[in-house]
Parts: C-alpha cells; sequence; structure tokens
C-alpha cells in the first residue's frame, strides 16, 4: 500500500496540492470563525451582559465549520473530478495517436520487408514479422497498463485532496472554539483566549508556508497577520 501511495504520489504530485489546500483552508476556516466570535464578542461588550452561553457560540462554530467542509468536500471532488476526466480523455488520444502511429509504422516494416522477399526469393520474414506483431502487443499491453495506473492515481489524488479541502477549514473551525468546551458562561477572558489561539495559528502557519516556500518567515507571517488584523477591523466597523 505505501508502495502505491509513493507511485500515485510521483505520478500526480497530490502532496503539493493538498498542503495548499490544507493552509489555505485551515486560514480561512480560522478568519471565518474569528469573524463569528467577534459578533458575539462585541455582543458582550455592547449589550451589557457579561457573559453568553457556551454552547450557543459552540453551535454556531460547529454549525459553521460543517457547512465549510461539506462545500470544500463536494467542491473539490467536483472539480478535481472534472480535471481527471479531462486528462483521461487527453491520455485516451495520446494513446490512440501513438497506437496509430506504431501501426503504421508496422505495416510500413511489412510492405519493406515484403519487397526484400520478393527481391531475395530465398530468405522468409515471416518468424522476424510474428515476433514484431509479439512485440508490437507487448507494447500496447504496456500502455494500457501505464493508463489504468494514471487513472487509480488520479482518482486516488482527487479523494485524498478532497478530504484536505474539507477537512481543512472543519479544523480550522474547531480550533478557535477549543476555550468555550471548558465552560458554561463565557466571558470576555475566553474570547481573548481563542483569539490568541488563532493568533499562534497564524504565526505557525504563516512560518511553515516561509519554509516551503523559502521565503523569509516573518514576511509571510505578517502578510497572514495583516490579513487577520483586517478581518477583525472590518468586522468592528460593520457591527460597531
Amino acid at each position: 500500500m505505501i508502495k502505491k501511495i509513493k507511485t500515485y504520489t510521483k505520478i500526480t504530485d497530490f502532496e503539493s496540492i493538498a498542503r495548499r489546500y490544507f493552509i489555505n483552508n485551515f486560514y480561512d476556516g480560522m478568519l471565518t470563525i474569528s469573524g463569528i466570535l467577534l459578533g458575539f464578542f462585541i455582543l458582550i461588550l455592547k449589550g451589557g451582559q457579561q457573559t453568553v452561553d457556551s454552547h450557543i457560540v459552540i453551535l454556531t462554530g460547529l454549525t459553521t465549520s460543517i457547512s465549510m467542509f461539506m462545500s470544500g468536500l463536494s467542491g473539490s471532488y467536483i472539480s478535481e473530478k472534472a480535471e481527471q476526466k479531462k486528462l483521461k480523455s487527453e491520455l485516451d488520444k495520446a494513446m490512440v495517436i501513438m497506437k496509430e502511429e506504431g501501426e503504421k509504422k508496422e505495416d510500413d516494416k511489412l510492405l519493406e520487408e515484403k519487397e526484400i522477399e520478393k527481391a531475395m526469393l530465398t530468405v522468409n520474414f515471416n518468424d522476424k514479422n510474428q515476433r514484431k506483431k509479439q512485440n508490437l502487443k507487448k507494447s500496447n499491453n504496456k500502455r494500457r497498463k501505464a493508463k489504468t495506473i494514471q487513472e487509480k492515481a488520479e482518482r486516488f489524488a482527487s479523494i485524498i485532496v478532497s478530504l484536505v479541502n474539507g477537512c481543512a477549514p472543519l479544523l480550522g473551525g474547531i480550533v478557535p472554539l477549543i476555550p468555550f468546551f471548558f465552560t458554561i458562561k463565557a466571558g470576555f477572558n475566553f474570547f481573548i483566549f481563542s483569539f490568541l489561539i488563532i493568533f499562534i495559528c497564524i504565526v505557525f502557519l504563516g512560518i511553515f508556508v516561509g519554509f516551503v516556500s523559502r521565503e523569509s518567515l516573518w514576511k509571510n507571517v505578517l502578510q497572514m497577520l495583516a490579513a487577520f488584523g483586517l478581518t477583525i477591523i472590518v468586522s468592528i466597523l460593520l457591527l460597531g
């Protein structure tokens, strides 16, 4: 199984695609939930109440995260399946062209050998022609086998990428909700802890992206934090 996965990875390079999807969608999930948390947070500040029911925050966050999971899973699967069909169609066309070229070359060789046989009169190329036909069959079998492996690799890649695309925003949405699982009534401090978790996760994501892209770590961290800060500012302006 591990050997097959390594082979599929070499063929499709789904590892890099899955990694990119995970980073983007985990980040999107956190930003989405941060907007929801800001809504509750401002409600506490402006509503005159000291706390909010944790189960309301959790249910709102979970339903949003599940929606992102279903959207990411189904959307990615449909798009990846379409890409897989496109690649399969292109591969089929390439196989037909290769087969036609092989048959044309074989016909040309047979014609040439027949002419030589007529001229030489004493040479018999039947065995040689038979061997070449067998070689052509073997070559076609190898091409069909390669085609089958390609199809399996693309199918496997589409499933993995779809799962990552769906699970990443779900995970990104659940992680900031962790503090609310430890209390019945969530006050000011629990929202601060949640925002702190988001901040730490964004820093680690920025560092990870920097390592992958071999760019400045702080540059990626600052870019992600800037987007997070902009989300907070816009949410406050709209809800304020």
